[in-house]
């Protein structure tokens, strides 16, 4: 597939803080993309510097194989929606969403009418009015309508209840399949839109500790749980991320597809193995990255 971004080294610092750490990976066209981890682990900040909102210390970007900055055939065909978009004291949703049709080529007049009568957003009300979630409908319906080549969405679920988040990920999919294009999600609801990933970009502590296909993850990891002995003669030569025991019931999350041999192990051995959701998988990799700096740092 075509590459849209490339990175290359990318290091971001403020002062005695390392934001991002010598990154690199690539974006491929048409494709929708998880950008995960924890609050301050470098997902705002690298979607920030893709889209010359931001400046890096030190790395190479390419963007449709240009470098953003202050390159308006380049910025004019992303879109960025963050948490913390700011906008004029008097503007309304009505006003945002006129500049962005005349900014955007692909701006699409009937499907953003469409999403502002389902969210019920009151275009006419003043933004710094609106609530938390209506606020977010006005970012949702811009990353939606504009159909950019190129869509950044920074949590966009803030705010949104439970119905309004489902709206959104139905519609995001639904018009992606009509009108293909590159989509980073960055969330932390992640078992909430892990059907619409692709792909997974999971950083922690501004490095890169997971980028793959997510269908190539979905079988990575088991859940074995049961008499601690049996448990423990099970995973012997494995590779644990996680481990908890209460009384003599011990369970072990361990990386790798289990076999049709394994199974019939853990079937003889009166052991239970359940799979492991990306949420899951991803809460644990990142305990098991941080535990390993931590100790890295003692030695």
């Amino acid at each position: 597939m075509t590459a849209v971004i490339e990175v290359k080294n990318l290091t971001k610092r403020y002062r005695d803080t390392t934001a991002v750490d010598d990154i690199s990976f690539t974006i491929e066209r048409d494709a929708i993309y998880g950008l995960l981890g924890r609050n301050g682990a470098g997902k705002t900040t690298v979607m920030s510097i893709l889209t010359a909102q931001n400046f890096p210390t030190a790395g190479e970007i390419r963007v449709f194989g240009e470098s953003p900055y202050e390159n308006a055939a380049v910025l004019s065909r992303m879109c960025f929606v963050r948490e913390s978009q700011k906008y004029p004291d008097d503007a309304t949703p009505l006003h945002a969403f006129r500049i962005a049709r005349l900014f955007y080529p692909q701006w699409d007049q009937a499907l953003a009418d469409r999403l502002i009568a389902e969210f019920r957003l009151p275009v006419k009300t003043r933004i710094k009015k609106l609530s938390r979630g209506q606020l977010s409908a006005v970012g949702v319906i811009i990353g939606i309508a504009a159909r950019a080549e190129v869509t950044f969405f920074d949590e966009p679920y803030l705010g949104l209840d439970a119905v309004a988040r489902q709206i959104f990920y139905d519609r995001l999919l639904e018009d992606y399949a009509e009108h293909p294009r590159t989509i980073i999600l960055s969330s932390h609801l992640i078992d909430e839109v892990s059907n619409l990933l692709e792909k997974v970009i999971v950083i922690d502590g501004g490095r890169i500790i997971m980028d793959e296909d997510t269908e190539s993850i979905r079988d990575r990891a088991a859940t074995v749980t049961g008499e601690s002995t049996a448990v423990e003669a099970f995973v012997t030569g494995r590779e644990v991320i996680h481990r908890e025991s209460l009384g003599r019931v011990t369970s072990a999350t361990v990386l790798g597809a289990l076999s049709a041999a394994d199974r019939a192990e853990l079937a003889a051995s009166h052991l239970d193995a359940t799979p492991v959701s990306l949420q899951q998988l991803i809460v644990r990799q990142t305990q098991r990255a941080t535990t390993t700096t931590d100790e890295g740092a003692l030695r």
